[in-house]
């Protein structure tokens, strides 16, 4: 049984569908103002990962991921620049040109990381008819409130506004999560709608009832969740650091327009740290996967050490971690070539399913990586394990874990070295045992090795 840890509720619960065998899933997806950073990134491999474990476990996802070239404000306050704006300005370049080239470049990097694409990735910016109606919902049923800049939510309105958080409203006092702006009635109202800025013309502004303006951040998602997966649906992901601002108002403005909690499961991936602080634009600290790649690192070298430490727990990122997780990359891509290169077969005295039991018990609970890549290398040294049911269970496992391993071509052994090999045997066999070792060592100068097996001599690449 697939086993997932709920924010909501503050523990692991069973994973059962609202319709048998189909999940609607959705991600909260990049703010394409710039590009995204390892730490996003990791966020996205955990979701990635979250996926690929449904889908192994036989359901059919509907995944869809949003993207924000809108109203994403430079603080949670509701205050300072939108930030396609702020970006907008700093190349020179219009915010759509601005949305358009930084979606390019996530795409890149999803596909570099070897993410599968999401079912339906809709743009804020495509749902403004969508978030206004939301809106005149909650004005309708007296959530909301007008001041100088814009449409807020009254947060006192709803009994358990905080839940998914457990803030306590009652001892927050104004500033202590977010800044109190001039017109809010309580230091957790937030905006639905913001009014442009007066004599000042923004380059994304619509009319609405209220007057011109744009949408505040957390208003698409529930517009755009409610429209592609209808509420509630099964599982809303996305960065700890969603779950005190935005996913709470997400579950607020939801549950008071529609009646009822977006989703069923919330899951939320930990922060990457680089130099024990979260790695953030806002810190200025930030590192991006093309980066790693200009410095010689796979891109699946990142996707591995991601994999190494359990998504709820932080994850320390240094260079020296991401060589290791190129080393150990490396080492499996080998031992996948020698596994597809072996020819001779033999009946497994371990039997498979005791692999797929063990790496399915791992995975479905809670997506537990660490273990099930433990569960990789233990079959990688299992010696009574053939190399085709070692191919097919890495293989099979890797639909999940996603390292590329069926792109791994098997190993060709250059015609000189297996002449070598094949001499160096007759040696043995004629019992010339100092012929034989030296011809060995040679064979081990040009980058291979023999391991003399009971079938017969096996050549052994050490350089890739």
């Amino acid at each position: 049984m697939l086993k997932l840890y709920n924010t909501l509720l503050r523990k692991k619960q069973i994973f059962r569908p609202l319709k048998d065998k189909k999940v609607g899933l959705y991600t909260c997806g990049p703010t394409v103002y710039d590009y995204a950073h390892i730490g996003n990134l990791r966020t996205y491999i955990f979701e990635d990962i979250l996926r690929r474990v449904l889908e192994y476990n036989g359901y059919k996802v509907k995944h869809v991921m949003n993207y924000t070239d809108v109203g994403h404000l430079t603080s949670d306050a509701d205050t300072g620049e939108d930030k396609m704006e702020k970006g907008a300005r700093r190349e020179g370049k219009s915010v759509w040109e601005i949305a358009e080239f930084y979606i390019k470049a996530f795409k890149k990097d999803a596909a570099a990381l070897n993410i599968l694409k999401p079912s339906l990735t809709p743009r804020a910016t495509d749902h403004i008819k969508e978030q206004i109606n939301l809106i005149k919902i909650l004005e309708k049923k007296g959530f909301t409130y007008e001041t100088k800049d814009g449409i807020y939510f009254d947060t006192s309105r709803l009994k358990d506004y905080g839940r998914l958080a457990r803030l306590d409203i009652k001892g927050l006092k104004a500033g202590a999560r977010i800044k109190m702006t001039e017109g809010k009635k309580n230091p957790t109202d937030f905006a639905l709608w913001k009014f442009s800025p007066k004599n000042t013309k923004r380059q994304m502004e619509w009319d609405s009832p209220w007057g011109k303006g744009f949408p505040g951040w957390h208003i698409e998602c529930s517009a755009i969740s409610a429209k592609y997966l209808g509420q509630p649906f099964d599982i809303h992901t996305g960065g700890v650091d969603h779950i005190s601002v935005h996913h709470t108002n997400e579950v607020a403005q939801s549950e008071a327009a529609l009646g009822k909690v977006p989703a069923k499961f919330w899951l939320h991936g930990e922060h990457l740290l680089i130099e024990t602080g979260k790695m953030a634009k806002s810190e200025g600290n930030f590192l991006t996967l093309n980066y790693l790649i200009e410095k010689g690192f796979n891109p699946l070298a990142f996707r591995y050490l991601v994999l190494t430490t359990h998504y709820r727990s932080k994850l320390n990122f240094t260079w020296r971690s991401l060589q290791a997780g190129q080393n150990a990359l490396d080492t499996l891509y080998g031992k996948l070539r020698e596994i597809k290169h072996e020819t001779m077969r033999k009946v497994s005295s371990q039997s498979p399913a005791y692999y797929e039991k063990k790496f399915l018990s791992a995975i479905n609970d809670d997506l537990d990586t660490p273990k099930a890549l433990s569960v990789v290398w233990q079959i990688i040294k299992d010696n009574r394990l053939s190399s085709q049911d070692k191919k097919q269970l890495l293989l099979k496992f890797d639909k999940i874990l996603g390292l590329g391993l069926d792109k791994i071509k098997p190993l060709k052994i250059p015609q000189k070295i297996k002449q070598l090999a094949s001499q160096r045997e007759i040696l043995r066999i004629n019992k010339q045992f100092i012929q034989a070792d030296r011809l060995r060592k040679k064979i081990e100068n040009l980058g291979y090795r023999i391991e003399d097996t009971s079938y017969g001599p096996k050549i052994i690449a050490t350089r890739y």
